[in-house]
């Protein structure tokens, strides 16, 4: 019984750690619920004396009922027995449970599919658990299926798990070895104490002496636990991987395709993993920083922004041909060319997508990479990006606002793919796009018009702290909070945009990352989403929904051309400041490559930004050998803070009122580190503490005191023994005296102050003892120790009486 409900108790311990997964708290009243079952079963099984292998059958059982009341009760015979009916509801909620898993980035709602899923997995654990406990008497083993359980979260979760939830997991794991350990050592037997007297002999049995055994055995289990929490923080951390479930393929080369994860999923925990990892570095011919983009998303079904499956032709790869002409860029549209080379970290994993600026003319890199003829990615199902240095030559489109405003309406295949949008998008936020933007405004200006809503006027607010990329998760930052990170803002201005009739997409990569002294440096906390939006003519354009700056994602930029247009000075009110044109023209405006460099002053205060590399490995081992010296000298201190204490005291005269205040004397007793106790009979706190501080003392100098000596007998022995100077044996004799005084005269008489006394006593034995004793008794003081080990043993004595705690029926009357 002791086992199956240890088993539970550890079941539930370990699922706790499961809520960063879920928005609400359903799951775990519902898992509670059939951990409780699992462990009554248990429980009626041991009670009952039932065969072992007929417990799990009958767990499994009652597991299946409790889910057919919970979930399908209405299809049920009684609301509990099931039938066919109910068991197509549970096969329709766990499928639906099985796709909204795929579908939602955790915290994933709390709908009725992934509870009931939660719900199954956590009974099937608690079973598994009670069978290596309790029905196998395996307990170290269940330590297996508890870990199955909480690795769920640390590999779905960016976040790291929470000590509070680890401890508590870990707690749960010892109380099924310690209600093992207890159920082992009762079945020992029992010692048998025979009396024999001259007329008859008495046996009597006694309680195994199990005691210290289970003493050792928490104690051990509550150092490993305070070790795996502690040890961590004092050692350096390891950089992680960037990329860990960024990257797409399966590592492996070979094969004609590759696997797309949901890139949208994954952003949110690139920007908030602890350590900002290097990615990649990139050097441009014209030093200026550039998006870099991976994954074009193209299909918006209501609950999220995926991307259709890439196609790569043979004769489109990179090192065969030149890359495809861009889209709907016409020849006559003034760009930028550069030539860029992009350097990525040999710590990536598992990426077989380039980071590169959009668009590219021509890319030459190592193994066989292929671009997707519609959206420029490009990709491969052979090699992956991580170590390759590859260059990429650009011609990025710097259009005018006059050829944007002016520009064709679409083609019909470009309005066929990137103007989707479900038939249940809310009117509300359809309504949205037409209210923040002007009727009769060319697609351009609403495009301008939305970005503004955005950035300026409609009180969005930047955080990481959000719930996911799901429909309804989109409604409340449109209509309701309005606060989220880049993945909102992107795919939100992407779904006004199609309401508008403006072609749409999402680009998901890194923005353009900070200036180093040999290019630019792009880091984990740099991955990013934005919206391209499409204009005939021109093609493709990035906009910038998403706030920049320490109020945002720290390295965004607005494109130069979403910039709205400052009137020209006339020559009637001259410009009150000189031209940024480093040629000297008067150019109030000047070219593209200028605002270029205006966005770039403005963000980088005109100046490299430094690169935080985060704390150095040294000063990370500085800190924790720092720490690890502050925790060592907690004895010290608190030794000190205790002679400091008690010098206060023993300070005091005869007659003195107590420092309680209330005005009589003390009756408390003081305790030594030795455990002998001095009582105070009438009253005399200073000499009852200074006997306790000579007791500690003897202790942390390692000399012994005998329980039979009394203190006239322990003086003469220490003045004999270690040859006391007659100042200091005489200090001695008097703390003595008046200790003998205080406990057996009917008048104790005048006692002075024993302050000097204490401080000759102390001297003396130092003065007998080694350089190291000495330095112990400073910083490793004996006594501290031994007060600090019978705090912990009174501690895992707590948790012995809670384990000792014995459920009986009360005996029946007349029995």
């Amino acid at each position: 019984m002791r086992l199956s409900i240890a088993s539970g108790v550890a079941t539930g311990a370990v699922a706790i750690a499961l809520y960063p997964l879920f928005q609400g708290g359903d799951w775990f009243w519902s898992s509670l619920g059939v951990i409780l079952v699992v462990a009554g079963i248990g429980v009626l099984a041991g009670h009952y004396t039932l065969p072992g292998w007929l417990a799990p059958p009958a767990q499994v059982l009652a597991v299946w009922v409790y889910l057919t009341a919970a979930f399908s009760g209405d299809e049920a015979w009684a609301r509990v027995v099931p039938t066919w009916d109910s068991i197509a509801r549970l096969d329709k909620l766990l499928t639906t449970g099985f796709a909204d898993i795929q579908r939602f980035a955790a915290p994933v709602p709390d709908s009725t599919g992934i509870v009931l899923l939660t719900c199954g997995g956590v009974g099937l654990i608690a079973v598994l658990v009670d069978l290596l406990a309790a029905r196998l008497r395996r307990a170290a083993l269940t330590g297996l299926p508890l870990l199955a359980l909480f690795t769920v979260p640390a590999a779905v979760v960016a976040e790291p798990i929470s000590w509070p939830a680890f401890i508590i997991g870990a707690l749960g794991y010892l109380g099924v070895l310690v209600a093992d350990g207890r159920e082992r050592v009762s079945h020992w037997g029992r010692a048998v104490l025979v009396r024999r007297t001259s007329s008859f002999t008495v046996t009597r049995p006694t309680p195994s002496d199990s005691g210290a055994l289970r003493l050792s055995g928490r104690r051990i289990g509550f150092t490993a636990i305070a070790l795996a929490v502690l040890l961590p923080a004092l050692l350096p951390t390891m950089e992680p991987n960037p990329l860990f479930s960024f990257g797409v393929g399966n590592g492996r080369g070979g094969g004609n395709s590759i696997s797309i994860p949901n890139p949208m999923v994954n952003l949110r925990g690139q920007l908030s993993l602890p350590e900002n990892s290097t990615v990649l570095t990139y050097r441009a011919s014209d030093s200026t920083p550039r998006y870099l983009r991976m994954y074009s998303l193209d299909i918006f079904d209501g609950e999220q922004w995926t991307m259709s499956e890439p196609r790569g032709r043979p004769e489109d790869r990179t090192s065969d041909a030149p890359m495809p002409s861009p889209p709907g860029q016409g020849a006559s549209v003034p760009v930028t060319p550069a030539n860029i080379t992009v350097t990525v970290s040999d710590q990536v994993r598992r990426l077989s997508f380039l980071p590169l600026p959009y668009p590219v003319s021509k890319v030459t890199v190592a193994g066989d990479w292929r671009p997707d003829r519609d959206t420029l990615m490009v990709f491969s199902t052979r090699n992956t990006a991580g170590g390759l240095t590859y260059q990429a030559v650009t011609a990025e489109p710097e259009p005018t606002a006059e050829r944007l405003k002016s520009a064709a309406p679409p083609a019909t295949a470009i309005r066929e793919r990137y103007l989707t949008l479900p038939e249940n998008l809310p009117d509300e936020i359809r309504q949205l796009a037409l209210d923040e933007t002007e009727r009769g405004s060319s697609a351009y200006e609403q495009a301008m018009q939305l970005q503004e809503f955005f950035t300026e006027s409609g009180g969005f607010t930047y955080s990481l702290a959000t719930q996911g990329h799901n429909g309804p998760a989109l409604t409340d930052f449109l209509i309701r909070n309005r606060t989220g990170y880049c993945e909102q803002f992107a795919a939100s201005m992407a779904v006004l945009a199609r309401v508008l009739g403006i072609p749409s997409r999402v680009a998901i990569g890194y923005t353009g990352g900070s200036v180093t002294s040999d290019g630019w440096q792009v880091r984990t906390h740099d991955s990013h989403a934005w919206p391209e939006l499409y204009f005939e003519g021109t093609g493709w354009l990035r906009f910038e929904p998403t706030p920049a700056g320490g109020a945002g994602q720290g390295s965004a930029t607005i494109p130069s051309y979403t910039i709205p247009e400052v009137a020209p000075d006339t020559p009637d009110e001259p410009s009150a400041a000189p031209s940024s044109d480093p040629t000297g023209s008067d150019s109030p405006t000047g070219s593209a490559n200028d605002r270029r460099d205006e966005i770039l002053d403005r963000e980088f205060g005109g100046a490299l930004t430094p690169v935080d590399e985060g704390m150095p490995l040294a000063a990370k081992i500085g800190i924790g050998v720092v720490v690890a010296l502050l925790v060592a000298l907690v004895p010290a201190l608190v030794r000190w803070q205790l002679r400091v204490r008690r010098g206060r005291s023993y300070t005091r005269r005869a007659g003195d009122p107590d420092p309680g205040g209330t005005g009589s004397p003390a009756t408390a007793g003081a305790t030594g580190a030795a455990g002998a106790v001095v009582r105070e009979v009438r009253g005399e706190p200073a000499v009852t503490v200074a006997w306790a501080e000579l007791d500690d003392a003897l202790c942390d100098y390692g000399m012994s005191r005998q329980a039979s000596e009394s203190p006239r007998a322990l003086a003469g022995r220490l003045a004999e023994q270690y040859r006391f100077e007659p100042e200091a044996a005489a200090a001695l004799a008097r703390i003595a005296s008046a200790v003998e005084r205080t406990l057996y005269a009917r008048t104790p008489g005048e006692i002075g102050t024993l302050r000097e006394d204490m401080r000759s006593v102390r001297r003396a034995l130092a003065a007998t003892v080694t350089r190291g004793r000495r330095i112990r008794a400073v910083l490793l003081p004996p006594s501290t120790l031994l007060r600090m080990r019978a705090l912990g043993g009174r501690v895992l004595d707590g948790f012995d009486r809670l384990e000792n705690i014995r459920f009986r029926r009360p005996a029946r009357k007349g029995a």
